[in-house]
């Protein structure tokens, strides 16, 4: 049995730092990626997701809904809607291009899955930068982004409060009692989505888990991270990680 194709895009940077010792000093450049745990836990699963760091994702994501319905489920995780309208053809040589974020609108109307997963670049992000507010892809989210700055940081910790009924298909054998989480971007909900799971009493039970549809296909939004530093070791060592994303695909990819 073929297994299915997915897309996640974003959850890379790259850091910049400058040593000073003296009188002298001298700059270093680093690469990082933030999906190595998930990664991992998919790699043995019903899954063949094709990781696309954020600056491919720039000249390489899809520009057609023939090239995006190639695959069966779409993530956006900690990648700006900058990155997605500013094709290097656009940016640098004035040349129209596809409006991506019209594309994923179209390919989940079509019957195709979009995820979004939280992070300083996903919903509105760090101070406001990741402007998927008012756009064709919050169009389709089951929640509508914040205008502001949407980063809740919890040092703390918070234990998230499953609300949603243990036989839906996202939650099946999760139990209740969740690892914490410390941090996440603030969204509302849209009216018709569902609400699996929310942050602790103490920030007002916000949205942590939310599914919706749009047209023939389905949407999701997991507004904190897919590892460091929102999500602890102690949430990736949990048995429920890999369990928690790979049913989080599999239902978006059903259909009804």
């Amino acid at each position: 049995m073929s297994k299915h194709k997915v897309l996640l895009a974003g959850e890379s940077w790259v850091s910049t730092a400058t040593h000073i010792k003296g009188f002298d000093q001298f700059p270093t450049v680093t690469y990082h990626t933030g999906a190595d745990e998930l990664l991992k836990a998919l790699k043995d699963s019903d899954f063949d997701v094709k990781f696309m760091p954020a600056h491919e994702a720039q000249r390489d994501f899809p520009q057609t809904i023939e090239a995006l319905s190639e695959f069966d489920a779409i993530i956006l995780s900690d990648i700006g809607a900058n990155t997605l309208l500013l094709h290097p053809d656009t940016w640098i040589h004035s040349k129209t291009t596809p409006n991506r974020l019209r594309l994923l609108r179209d390919y989940v109307r079509n019957g195709g899955a979009l995820l979004m997963f939280g992070g300083y670049y996903s919903f509105q992000g760090i101070n406001g930068g990741a402007r998927y507010h008012k756009t064709a892809v919050e169009e389709v989210l089951p929640v509508t982004c914040l205008s502001v700055d949407d980063r809740i940081e919890v040092p703390e910790g918070f234990t998230p409060v499953v609300t949603g009924a243990g036989d839906h298909p996202i939650l099946q054998g999760l139990g209740k009692d969740w690892p914490i989480l410390l941090g996440y971007n603030e969204v509302t909900v849209k009216d018709g989505a569902e609400v699996l799971a929310t942050v602790s009493t103490d920030y007002g039970l916000q949205p942590l888990l939310v599914t919706g549809t749009y047209g023939k296909g389905r949407t999701l939004a997991w507004t904190s991270d897919v590892g460091p530093h929102w999500l602890p070791s102690d949430f990736i060592a949990w048995k429920g990680y890999k369990t928690l994303f790979e049913q989080m695909l599999a239902w978006a990819i059903a259909k009804d």
